[in-house]
């Protein structure tokens, strides 16, 4: 049996140049990209998700990209198990996986593992449902933060999906959800993991990329991306491909919420705003190396590393 290396991930904020890094990895060590983005998944979502290019794709090996319809959802719990197989074969061939992406909720489940949660109850969460729409969902976050400080704190105030499931599992199982994914274990626990992160030291440097990133795609034919979406008939602003940042804000432009430079501006917000979010997770995550991208020789002193972490766990089998 070939040789078993470490799992690398490469983390990070969206825009600080991940998918490149992995991309020039790949041409000094044998890597096979697994994507950790929950948009990627889906097919047709390409440009406004700065997709890795068929070409591309087809130098390098990549996973877990266009594996979904945009009709579909695809969860944590999927990316785990489709994750720990992937790892698994990648290593009887001999290479080394890389784990590139910024979907904190992924990573954080395969770093920690997922807990058993209870089923989902339609009627109880259609009373949280009701409360929200009657008192809005920063109140349901208050009620959250008395029973459960700990997923409060890591919760928007406006984020509905989340809040709605955090409660439903404290008065499903009459326990924080915190607690019980405290209570979980890796399903990789047992298989060394090298964790980077991309971090940019000036922020209004990634929010200015972020801005000329979001009119470039729209040069690229971002709109008609959602436009041919929109075409299929079988498709709403609720379904979670369509929910991703960009797309939900020129969906609602065609949906006539608002006009086509206000939709762009909202979709810029909303990608620094998603950086934001990223930024937060990545702060309460102590074992991770960080890296600021646009230092000089970034990229050679994280390969050096790379390099040496392979060889070293490779020694020991």
């Amino acid at each position: 049996m070939p040789a078993r290396g470490p799992v690398i991930v490469l983390t990070g904020p969206t825009g600080t140049g991940k998918t490149d890094w992995a991309i020039r990895l790949a041409e000094q060590l044998p890597v096979e990209i697994v994507s950790v983005d929950s948009a990627l998944v889906y097919r047709g979502l390409d440009i406004g998700t700065a997709k890795p290019s068929r070409a591309l794709r087809a130098h390098t090996p990549h996973h877990l990209i266009d594996i979904c319809d945009p009709a579909e959802s695809y969860s944590a719990g999927r990316f785990v198990q489709d994750a720990v197989r992937l790892v698994d074969e990648i290593q009887s061939r001999g290479n080394v996986p890389l784990l590139v992406g910024g979907t904190m909720l992924y990573l954080r489940a395969l770093w920690r593992g997922i807990a058993p949660l209870p089923t989902a109850s339609p009627e109880l969460r259609k009373s949280i449902d009701d409360r929200a729409a009657s008192v809005g969902w920063p109140v349901l976050h208050e009620e959250l933060a008395k029973l459960d400080p700990d997923a409060a704190a890591r919760i928007h105030p406006n984020d509905a999906q989340r809040i709605q499931r955090a409660l439903e599992v404290c008065y499903a199982a009459g326990r924080p959800i915190s607690e019980l994914q405290r209570a979980t274990r890796s399903p990789l626990a047992d298989t060394p993991l090298q964790n980077w992160a991309l971090v940019s030291a000036n922020r209004a440097t990634l929010h200015e990329r972020l801005e000329q990133r979001f009119h470039e795609m729209m040069k690229l034919g971002f709109l008609d991306e959602v436009a041919a979406l929109r075409a299929r008939g079988d498709l709403t602003a609720d379904h979670p491909a369509i929910r991703a940042v960009g797309y939900r804000q020129l969906w609602a432009y065609f949906d006539g919420d608002f006009p086509l430079d206000e939709a762009v501006r909202r979709g810029i917000f909303a990608t620094r705003q998603l950086a934001k979010r990223q930024l937060t997770w990545l702060r309460a995550e102590v074992e991770l190396t960080r890296i600021n991208p646009h230092e000089g020789g970034a990229f050679e002193r994280w390969s050096t590393q790379v390099r040496a972490a392979v060889d070293r766990e490779r020694d020991k089998c």
